[in-house]
């Protein structure tokens, strides 16, 4: 049996016409808005890159990539992408992007490990981007600025929905609050994470957690990452607590649990990345060719994140199920159970 949240006497607030134009306005109403924000131009990114070289994003480390060879490259092995964290920043170097700018794109990916429920689906589709800093800028202090400048930006898109939609009205809070993991573990000491993330985002709105991946206090960390992207093992000054990175979390009232956004961070640097490949036992990722590139110093400090479409679409059009707002595979069970309580799956 499917796992799937039912809302009670859930209503579409949209018809079928309408749920199409407002994707489409939220989608070109956030990426302006975003790419302002930050000063981003569009890039074009790749479906798919070459096993073995170090560009997929890792992920957990314990997601299966689609795979598939390439006839006319003696069958080597294509993966589809899990996500462009690093595609990113070699494409930041190629282009000789300077600090303060930065590139925006279209991830689309195939998550065949997912487990399905009314937020998780195969088809995953986000805004990829990534900016150059300097030295300077790598500490907890321009991170909060960014996620500031990206929740501005999701102000101003949902005043775009709800000034073309009527009966649709605003649920983001005014401001985001930041905490970070260790100080939310302390608070609920006897919770599980999503547990705590379900706390704090249900009395806030909208959450900014800070530190994933690295330990916390009991020796586990809040979430796994993968350990060569995200900084999240380097201490930050502001608070004595490590990680350069985190998760935007909104209050989903539909579903009644919190709804993570977006997943970001101050980039590794060599330092970070040789302290957190050793920690997670993964040294023999330095012989790939990301890897040499950062270690060699061909590739920009950097910052960034990926930004989900359709979560955003879901949140903004308040639906109970992103199947609603994308087309993806759903098992026949929850298919069955979605069009008994009017959630009308594409």
């Amino acid at each position: 049996m499917s796992k799937l949240i039912k809302p009670k006497n859930y209503k579409p607030l949209l018809n079928i016409h309408q749920n199409e134009l407002a994707i489409k306005l939220i989608k070109e109403s956030f990426q302006q808005n975003l790419s302002t924000a930050l000063k981003l131009h569009r890039a074009t990114g790749p479906l798919f890159v070459l096993k073995g070289t170090g560009i997929n994003d890792d992920l957990n480390g314990v997601e299966r990539p689609v795979c598939f060879g390439i006839k006319d490259m003696g069958d080597k092995q294509a993966e589809v992408v899990h996500s462009l964290a690093k595609w990113k920043r070699l494409t930041l170097a190629a282009q000789h992007i300077k600090p303060g700018y930065g590139i925006y794109t279209d991830m689309n990916a195939i998550r065949a490990d997912e487990e399905l429920d009314n937020v998780h689906s195969l088809y995953v589709d986000q805004w990829d981007w990534e900016q150059v800093i300097t030295e300077d800028q790598r500490n907890l202090t321009y991170l909060k600025t960014v996620v500031k400048a990206i929740y501005c930006s999701m102000l101003r898109t949902e005043f775009n929905v709800c000034e073309q939609y009527a009966q649709i009205t605003p649920r983001l809070s005014p401001d985001v609050t930041f905490i970070h993991a260790e100080e939310l573990r302390e608070r609920y000491p006897d919770k599980s994470p999503k547990e705590r993330e379900n706390l704090i985002t249900q009395e806030y709105g909208s959450v900014f957690i800070i530190g994933i991946g690295g330990s916390l206090g009991d020796g586990k960390p809040h979430d796994l990452r993968a350990p060569d992207y995200d900084d999240y093992s380097t201490i930050a000054p502001e608070n004595g607590r490590p990680g350069l990175n985190g998760d935007l979390l909104v209050w989903n009232d539909v579903l009644g649990q919190s709804l993570e956004i977006s997943s970001m961070g101050i980039r590794v640097d060599k330092t970070a990345l040789l302290r957190q490949l050793k920690s997670s036992g993964k040294e023999e990722r330095l012989q790939l060719y990301f890897h040499k590139k950062l270690i060699n110093g061909e590739l920009p400090l950097s910052i960034g994140g990926g930004i989900g479409q359709s979560r955003l679409c879901m949140f903004f059009l308040h639906k109970a199920h992103i199947g609603e707002v994308q087309a993806s595979i759903w098992p026949d069970d929850m298919r069955m159970q979605c069009e008994q309580m009017g959630i009308a799956l594409i």
